[in-house]
């Protein structure tokens, strides 16, 4: 699965994301990671557009001054680019949170077969806490 965490960071599909976010000035590739998630044109979630939508409600909830365990790219992003979600993005990263743990999401299907799949999920749902605040 190219995952070393748990939290929303810890996977190679994120840290690709992450990359891409340094050149964006505007907020463009974080709904495009959420509307990748929230296509209806599948019915089921491939696990990179799920964890590139988990990196994406990250940085919206570290724009609404929640911030998670410490990331540098991200952290130096938003400091950089002092943004406000307006309340449609934010209704859409708890769209996509609730299809990341829904029954049609690989992702979740793969932690679900790992030992760390309680932990996984507490870390996805305090994350949606945090976007939610």
């Amino acid at each position: 699965m190219g995952a070393w965490a748990m939290d929303a960071m810890g996977n190679d599909d994120a840290a690709d994301w992450a990359y891409d976010l340094e050149n964006c000035a505007d907020l463009s590739l974080v709904e495009a990671a959420l509307d990748d998630a929230l296509t209806d044109d599948v019915d089921y979630l491939e696990a990179p557009e799920a964890s590139v939508a988990i990196a994406a409600i990250e940085v919206i909830a570290r724009l609404q001054g929640h911030q998670g365990i410490e990331h540098e790219a991200l952290d130096a992003w938003v400091k950089e680019h002092p943004l406000v979600p307006g309340p449609a993005l934010v209704e859409k990263a708890q769209q996509a949170i609730a299809r990341i743990l829904g029954e049609n999401s690989e992702l979740k299907d793969l932690w679900q077969e790992s030992e760390n799949f309680g932990a996984w999920t507490a870390s996805i749902n305090e994350l949606a806490a945090r976007v939610a605040a």
